[in-house]
């Protein structure tokens, strides 16, 4: 007969472990008896951390919840950036005095930057989650780490595309406008796709770092593959298998990131030669 898993009271709630011996006895394989001590239990921790009771699916849930913020920061970081870009640029390359309006822009992007930039992702989490949004569900929740992550992600997304527009000679800017296109449409049509392939390096290293920075929404109590680790070793009194394989999801997710980066930056070199 089978020994059923200890049952214990941790507040209010019932709280089941999966003792080592338990494990050995009645769930492990025979063969698994002739091997070391050692090798056992960390066959028993792997067991209890992906296995028993389908732990597996708090990693493949978190992983969702990880994907979705990511995305949703990095749209959001490069509408905001590229906007932010575009106005400082204009600012930067006019030739006369810009007008009032402009100045007053350039001077916001200017704070929006510094500020952004200036104070810790954690501490802008923090006050989005607990003073500023306060969300009451999960969707409130992941909209708000959405938010905070590409407010933070833009302020370097405008760095990054500034320097790429002003990387592009004011020649293709005269060009555009002496065809009879506007400011707006010589941006869009010629500077910005000029300017995107000098960037794509930049813009990939910062969709890189979004993604290891969306770690930190545990802090507003959002369920990411972070979050997963951390509810495994509170229900398995083990932190050895669990934040191990934290650390290598995240290393396989930016290992595979950064292999399709390099393929699409191959594509737009050819392109270019053609």
């Amino acid at each position: 007969m089978l020994a059923s898993p200890l049952l214990f009271t941790k507040g209010e709630i019932k709280v089941s472990v999966l003792t080592f011996a338990m494990w050995l006895t009645d769930m492990a394989p025979d063969w698994m008896q002739n091997l070391p001590e050692w090798l056992q239990r960390l066959c028993f921790q792997f067991f209890q951390v992906f296995v028993y009771e389908n732990r597996w699916k708090f990693f493949t849930d978190g992983l969702v919840t990880t994907f979705v913020v990511t995305i949703g920061a990095l749209i959001l970081g490069v509408i905001i950036g590229m906007i932010v870009a575009i106005l400082r640029s204009a600012h930067d390359s006019s030739r006369k005095k810009p007008n009032i309006i402009l100045r007053i822009l350039n001077s916001i992007c200017k704070i929006y930057v510094t500020v952004l930039r200036g104070t810790p992702l954690m501490v802008q989490l923090l006050i989005m989650g607990f003073v500023i949004m306060v969300p009451k569900s999960t969707f409130d929740t992941n909209l708000c780490a959405i938010i905070t992550l590409g407010i933070n992600s833009g302020a370097y997304v405008a760095e990054i595309a500034r320097s790429g527009l002003m990387s592009i000679p004011a020649g293709q800017t005269e060009a555009g406008r002496s065809l009879g296109l506007s400011y707006a449409q010589t941006m869009f049509y010629i500077i910005v796709p000029q300017a995107f392939k000098n960037i794509l390096p930049a813009l990939g290293n910062e969709l890189i770092a979004l993604l290891k920075e969306t770690s930190l929404v545990t802090v507003i109590a959002l369920q990411d593959v972070t979050k997963a680790a951390q509810v495994i070793v509170s229900k398995t009194y083990t932190a050895t298998i669990p934040y191990i394989s934290l650390a290598l999801i995240y290393l396989v997710l930016v290992v595979i990131l950064t292999k399709l980066l390099g393929i699409l930056e191959r594509r737009l070199r050819e392109s270019d030669k053609r």
